[in-house]
């Protein structure tokens, strides 16, 4: 039997690593989209209780954090483990 080449293993952990920081920052953006919803002083209820579907708006706002975190955190994990590994 062959052993993996050492392209397939780098490839595998980056792939986990990648996944690792994608939920990372959507467990961020709920976290953040849950803050925003639950501090009376910052008005986002009052916004999105004011709006024309109010379910809508707050999927809406909960689905912007989370992919936007998620998008970011990708990224930075991304630019982080490529300059480990040019060191």
């Amino acid at each position: 039997m062959r052993a993996k080449k050492p392209s397939e293993v780098l490839a595998s952990s980056m792939l986990l690593e990648v996944a690792g920081h994608t939920a990372m920052g959507a467990a961020f953006g709920l976290g953040f989209s849950f803050v925003l919803t639950h501090i009376a002083q910052l008005g986002v209820v009052a916004y999105i209780d004011h709006s024309f579907s109010p379910r809508d708006a707050m999927m809406m706002l909960v689905g912007t954090c989370v992919t936007t975190f998620s998008i970011g955190a990708t990224m930075t994990g991304l630019a982080l483990s490529k300059l480990n590994d040019v060191e």
